[in-house]
């Protein structure tokens, strides 16, 4: 399990965008990797509007908001089109990343196993270790927290 001080695992992903992102080439400055389960479901939708309603903050204290979901590229344009979104989202349809951050678990719901992603978020220092992890994320003043954990780590 990725604990906080870790090396944040590499990434390579597609973006919404059109680009790739891969975190070393983000080193230098803190990023949020925030996981979620699915493009335009409630909680998911929250969590993307909750972030991006605070993303120039992010962005005045020199911080990237990324999130992550298995949806594919041609998913996230639709939700970052349909709901504004301003924040980058990158397409795992492999769950490699989500793998390498142990957020693909098994769920249940209704008495029914499955696997997904667990909610999840990372703070990234810009040395590229985990300053700070949050897990089964619950979304209400979620952001609002991420955002002050990275302007104290920024003012650090």
């Amino acid at each position: 399990m990725l604990q906080d001080g870790d090396l944040a695992p590499e990434f390579e992903l597609a973006t919404d965008g059109g680009e790739t992102v891969t975190l070393s080439r983000l080193r230098g400055k803190p990023v949020v990797v925030y996981f979620y389960p699915k493009d335009d479901t409630s909680g998911c939708t929250i969590e993307a509007k909750d972030f991006s309603r605070l993303a120039a903050e992010f962005r005045k204290a020199g911080v990237e908001v990324i999130g992550v979901s298995p949806d594919s590229v041609e998913s996230h344009q639709k939700f970052r089109a349909k709901y504004n979104l301003a924040v980058r989202l990158a397409a795992d349809p492999d769950k490699v990343a989500a793998n390498a951050y142990g957020v693909w678990v098994q769920k249940s719901m209704y008495g029914r196993s499955y696997m997904g992603v667990e909610r999840s978020t990372f703070l990234v220092d810009k040395a590229g270790r985990v300053a700070r992890s949050w897990r089964k994320v619950k979304v209400p003043e979620h952001a609002e927290e991420v955002l002050a954990a990275a302007r104290a780590l920024v003012a650090t």
